[in-house]
């Protein structure tokens, strides 16, 4: 555990009605867009509520858990577990590389420095925006790989995706909805729920991984903070679930951008 990292808000206690608000403003956004908003909710965890950089963390990644086991039996209703069972491969390709990478993350945020934790999470909020706008303004295609050629890259991609998703505490969908559709050739609405599998058993390899390290502690002194905010997310996101195209991509897409961006400035100067 790092020496600087504290298992509290570094501000006073905030109104639970203050964190059911920025948990459902989160949700909202993620709803919105198909995805879980850890990627928000991660500045809100540092700037707004005052949590250390690997509390904050932490936090993120047992919330993000959470919606994650929320929403599957949804996309699973969605897409049935017949048609995915047809590409198993595809998962396991991701796993291979995501599992490691996710103990790997989670061990190098554990011995980083705090202001090295507060660089590296900038520095992945651009690459997430970076990623929000390219996955929805540009046409995926696929790279029609020899199955020698797929196989190595699937791990790399997902190595790096566990690494990313362990140090940011989300559970990657921005990254291997993507990756899923160039790599394996497969639709967008396949490759959101072959997401989600690929992304659970991801996020408990790191989660397991920060549970050795003192700073999990964190949970334990902010039970209820982290139920409210849970709450307020799944409400966030089942109402942006409902307003899914009702504001136009090329209005909402690059004002989330920007508001990762504006993050990933803050935390940087941190």
């Amino acid at each position: 555990m790092t020496s600087d990292q504290t298992l509290t808000p570094l501000r006073s206690a905030p109104s639970m009605h203050v964190v059911f608000g920025a948990g459902a403003a989160i949700g909202l956004l993620g709803g919105m867009i198909g995805l879980g908003g850890a990627e928000f909710r991660l500045p809100l965890l540092i700037s707004l509520f005052g949590f250390a950089a690997l509390s904050a963390v932490i936090l993120n990644k047992a919330m993000s858990l959470v919606v994650v086991l929320t929403a599957l039996p949804a996309r699973l209703a969605a897409v049935p577990v017949s048609e995915l069972a047809a590409h198993w491969p595809v998962a396991v390709n991701l796993l291979a590389g995501s599992l490691l990478g996710a103990w790997a993350g989670a061990s190098w945020a554990v011995r980083m420095r705090s202001s090295t934790l507060y660089k590296v999470l900038a520095a992945l909020m651009v690459l997430m925006a970076a990623a929000l706008l390219f996955t929805h303004f540009s046409t995926l295609g696929t790279l029609d790989l020899a199955l020698w050629a797929q196989v190595p890259l699937g791990v790399a991609a997902g190595f790096g995706i566990g690494v990313v998703a362990a140090i940011m505490g989300v559970a990657g969908g921005e990254l291997l909805i993507p990756t899923i559709v160039l790599l394996f050739g497969q639709d967008i609405k396949t490759a959101g729920s072959l997401s989600l599998l690929v992304s659970l058993p991801t996020m408990l390899v790191a989660f397991a991984r920060y549970s050795r390290d003192g700073s999990f502690a964190v949970l334990g002194a902010n039970r209820r903070f982290a139920f409210v905010m849970v709450a307020g997310s799944i409400a966030g996101a089942v109402l942006g679930g409902l307003l899914l195209g009702v504001f136009p991509d090329v209005v909402l897409i690059p004002a989330l951008a920007v508001i990762l961006l504006v993050s990933a400035v803050k935390l940087a100067r941190h």
